[in-house]
């Protein structure tokens, strides 16, 4: 465990228990009592924080000016979930904030990710955002006020009227509908909403809505749950409908990517003696499967089903036809 983690350590154990013994640092930190010593001396001297010895308690505390305020050191750096997490945080509500809108509702959030990510005055912050980079490709903007209706129906339990434009069929219809979820998904929003002019759960584009407003009606309650399970059986964003099980097989050169990559939760994947991998996973709807197969080109088969396999191919042979 390097330094900055012990310090870091010493002072959450020390928050979250009120007091610690010197003992119980010594076995969860597994260092020797030198270089605990130290540390407790350098959070002390060199990073003001309050720690003190309670003889009472036979143990380290923060004192009495610090008790009921928060304390932050410095230099604090992430595994990479969490940073994924504060810098993707930190993306998404700056790109919905690009009209100006959502500006009373996300700069506090905003300078406390900047806080978080490294200093108060976004120095540390800045520096990072330039030192790394997440990048969204294909990425449908949201009008900010469509956005900011949505969240609040979501949020407030209340129905939604909305225009929505159904891209498949190219038809413009007004909807109904009671909000259960926000999704994000490949750099998209979309929202989980029980529809009451089709009497059914339906996930619907938040960049596909022509127009949004919030009814004084409450809204249709499901558990999340159900939503759920009704909601994330398929494969990527497709939802409803009966499920099926697709067998992939990708060849060698492809198995070193694939193999570490996750299609679906509850995918399985084994390794065959050519070098060879195969990849079983469900979808309820082959849109997005199709297309993500199609992305391999001639490094993957469609093994099962049937049906899915002719489909892959004839979409082949219009792009070779396309193609000229």
């Amino acid at each position: 465990m390097s330094k900055t983690a012990r310090l870091y350590k010493i002072e959450a154990m020390i928050r979250q228990r009120g007091h610690v013994s010197f003992q119980v640092m010594l076995d969860e930190l597994e260092v020797s009592r030198a270089t605990l010593k130290r540390d407790l001396e350098y959070l002390r001297s060199r990073l003001g924080a309050p720690i003190e010895y309670d003889a009472m308690s036979g143990g380290y505390r923060f004192g009495q000016p610090l008790r009921g305020q928060s304390h932050e050191l410095p230099g604090l750096w992430f595994n990479e979930r969490e940073l994924y997490s504060l810098l993707m945080a930190h993306q998404l509500l700056s790109e919905l904030d690009s009209d100006g809108i959502l500006s009373r509702h996300l700069q506090p959030l905003l300078e406390r990710i900047h806080q978080l990510l490294g200093s108060g005055d976004g120095s540390t912050a800045k520096a990072l955002m330039q030192r790394v980079r997440i990048v969204s490709a294909m990425r449908r903007p949201v009008p900010g006020e469509f956005f900011e209706r949505v969240g609040e129906a979501v949020i407030k339990r209340q129905r939604l009227a909305l225009r929505y434009l159904t891209r498949g069929r190219g038809e413009v219809s007004d909807r109904e509908v009671s909000p259960q979820r926000l999704v994000h998904y490949r750099n998209t929003w979309y929202l989980d909403a029980w529809c009451h002019r089709a009497n059914g759960l339906r996930r619907f584009a938040l960049d596909a809505m022509e127009a949004a407003s919030v009814l004084d009606s409450a809204a249709k309650e499901l558990p999340l749950a159900e939503v759920a399970q009704a909601m994330d059986a398929g494969y990527g964003i497709y939802a409803g409908g009966q499920r099926e099980w697709a067998l992939l097989r990708f060849d060698p050169q492809a198995a070193a990517w694939i193999s570490h990559e996750q299609w679906h939760p509850e995918q399985e994947g084994r390794w065959l003696d050519d070098g060879s991998y195969e990849l079983r996973l469900p979808y309820v709807d082959d849109t997005e499967l199709v297309m993500d197969i199609l992305r391999q080109a001639e490094q993957v088969r469609v093994v099962e089903p049937e049906a899915l396999r002719l489909k892959v191919l004839e979409r082949h042979r219009a792009a070779l036809s396309a193609a000229g």
